[in-house]
Formats: C-alpha cells, sequence, structure tokens
C-alpha cells in the first residue's frame, strides 16, 4: 500500500492555470476546494435560532431571562415523577392530565419528556434548595 502525502498551502490570491499545471506535473491531484468570504455579522447571528431554556422566558427588559411560572411547574411536576420512579411514559401522560402542553402546544410525549431531562439537570441544584421543592417534597413521602 502506497502512502499519501498532503499539502495544506494558504493562497493570498487566486491561483492561476498554469500553478495548476505546475502541481499535477509535479504528481499531486486537488481532492478538495476550500472557499471562504467576508459576511457582515449582525450582533444577534451568534444567538440567531438559539432556544430559550426551558423554564425560562425573555423578560420585560428584553435582555434577561426571567423564570416561566407554567414551565417550572411542569419541571417540578416531571421531577415529582422522577422521585416516585414513575417511566417517562407515565410522567408525560400525568402532564397532559394536568393540562399542561408543551412549547408548541402539543400534549407531551414520552420522547418531550425524556428531550427535558438534560434540563432538569441544569436547573435541580436551583429547584431543590427552594421551600417550595421542600414542601412538595414532603407531601410525596407522607402519600407513600
Amino acid at each position: 500500500m502506497k502512502n499519501v502525502e498532503r499539502v495544506r498551502e494558504a493562497l493570498l490570491g487566486l491561483p492561476s492555470a498554469d500553478y495548476f499545471r505546475q502541481r499535477a506535473f509535479a504528481g499531486w491531484k486537488p481532492v478538495a476546494i476550500v472557499w471562504e468570504r467576508q459576511i457582515d455579522a449582525s450582533p444577534d447571528a451568534s444567538t440567531a435560532g438559539e432556544q430559550i431554556p426551558y423554564g425560562l422566558e425573555v423578560g420585560a427588559d428584553c435582555a434577561t431571562l426571567v423564570e416561566n411560572p407554567a414551565e417550572k411547574q411542569v419541571i417540578l411536576q416531571v421531577i415529582e415523577g422522577i422521585v416516585q420512579d414513575l417511566r417517562i411514559s407515565q410522567i408525560a401522560a400525568a402532564l397532559n392530565q394536568s393540562g399542561y402542553r408543551t412549547r408548541t402546544g402539543d400534549p407531551w410525549t414520552a420522547r418531550d419528556v425524556f428531550e427535558l431531562l438534560p434540563r432538569l439537570i441544569e436547573v435541580g441544584p436551583r429547584v431543590f434548595p427552594t421551600t417550595e421543592w421542600a414542601e412538595r417534597r414532603r407531601q410525596l413521602f407522607n402519600a407513600i
């Protein structure tokens, strides 16, 4: 098996046909061409299309994120379901029975709840120390 030698060249201008002929004569063949150009970047270009984390919404000042009370209740109910060792499909059914809907207005599915799990890991440290969670946890364990 033959070894392959690769060279990456930075170009300062457009290569001429003569340049390609010289490279081909030396045994080289082109395998890729990378093009780039300058574009105007808007200030929000880096965050365009980025979703707001579940449980938060844009604040009245349009510059900060604040808690979304309805979504916070969904997060707490999902955490309760996990603590009760419910299946994800059971948690989704409980959310639907409670009248909660996803951000798109659809009923909750097991997949929607599953996709929410990384967010629960993010917000967990802020939820667990609250008095609201302490009260809910007390009710959970009293019901068992």
